[in-house]
């Protein structure tokens, strides 16, 4: 086998063919990833900016979003360069170790997405239903810990997929037709018995995944509670659309992969296989390119964080 080592069966590096079926468009696929990509990196870059460099945004609901642009911008960094060179200049060979490194960072960055979000509704518990204790609970150390502990929870679970993977002997073609090495692709291309990874991979999602969501709906659940018990509707509305942005950042990034996962498990038969890989991608580059245009679009702080900060700007180059 090409890139083979003959004594372990485990190749040197993988081909990655990009979308199977369509590889005649790559060149016209590869423009809105390009564009969304461009948007990813200078959306969440600017949000990051803009709240380390404005005092009124120094607040735990902000840090929390801080968290999450710069998990989206690195989640579609270790992805979309490498999806373009295959789609511009057929670059499609990636090491084997390298691959492995992919493959644990985009799963890893999802799990840690996924924890953020959780956090952030925690946030937005705390803030409505806590208000006078919300300051004194989630302070600088608290909001540093938590975010440490959902990133060591991301890669303790995550980290199995490369030895798991690596065990496996690939005697069948290093063949991999997806745009980056996800998991069960890169196993599905071995020769041995990938069982234990699509079961792992399965409890992985329900224990990262089904307990944010958990978290998620019960924090939701409780805010409806306080909102509807609020005296005054207005209050109420007030304290609800403090959500909203938070409400779509859920629907952006849960939305895609529940329809993956059940797709792929129940109906994957009936959809092609360049369809798989085209939500699969998407999954990917949705939240970081919608994230940063729904928090500046439903924020009021930062529209006017963005507005203190441009005019600032424009003094500074006045003078």
């Amino acid at each position: 086998m090409s890139g083979a080592n003959s004594s372990s069966l485990t190749p040197g590096f993988f081909i990655l063919n990009g979308i199977p079926g369509l590889e005649t468009a790559h060149i016209w696929i590869s423009l809105p990833f390009c564009f969304m990509y461009i948007i990813a990196v200078v959306g969440n870059c600017g949000l990051i900016y803009l709240i380390s460099h404005e005092e009124a945004l120094h607040r735990p609901r902000y840090y929390f979003l801080v968290l999450l642009s710069f998990t989206d911008v690195t989640s579609c960094t270790t992805t979309v360069p490498n999806m373009l060179c295959i789609f511009w200049f057929n670059l499609k060979e990636i090491d084997f170790n390298t691959c492995l490194a992919q493959m644990f960072f985009v799963h890893m960055l999802t799990g840690m997405e996924s924890g953020v979000l959780m956090l952030m509704a925690l946030d937005r518990y705390l803030a409505i239903c806590y208000p006078l204790r919300y300051a004194t609970i989630l302070t600088n150390p608290v909001i540093a810990k938590a975010g440490l502990a959902t990133f060591l929870r991301s890669v303790i679970f995550i980290m199995p997929f490369t030895f798991l993977t690596k065990r496996l002997q690939y005697c069948q073609g290093n063949f991999i037709p997806h745009t980056y090495c996800d998991h069960m692709s890169v196993a599905k291309v071995s020769c041995g018995n990938y069982k234990a990874n699509a079961i792992y991979g399965l409890l992985a999602a329900l224990l990262i995944g089904g307990f944010d969501m958990c978290c998620i709906s019960v924090s939701y659940t409780m805010i409806l509670k306080t909102v509807v018990s609020l005296s005054s509707a207005d209050a109420g509305h007030k304290a609800f659309s403090t959500c909203t942005s938070h409400i779509c950042a859920i629907v952006i990034t849960y939305v895609p992969a529940l329809f993956t996962i059940f797709t792929h498990r129940f109906g994957g038969q009936n959809i092609p296989h360049h369809v798989h890989i085209i939500i699969a991608n998407l999954y990917l580059m949705l939240p970081p390119t919608l994230n940063p245009i729904v928090y500046g679009v439903k924020t009021k702080q930062i529209q006017e964080g963005v507005m203190k900060l441009f005019f600032r700007e424009e003094n500074v180059l006045m003078k």
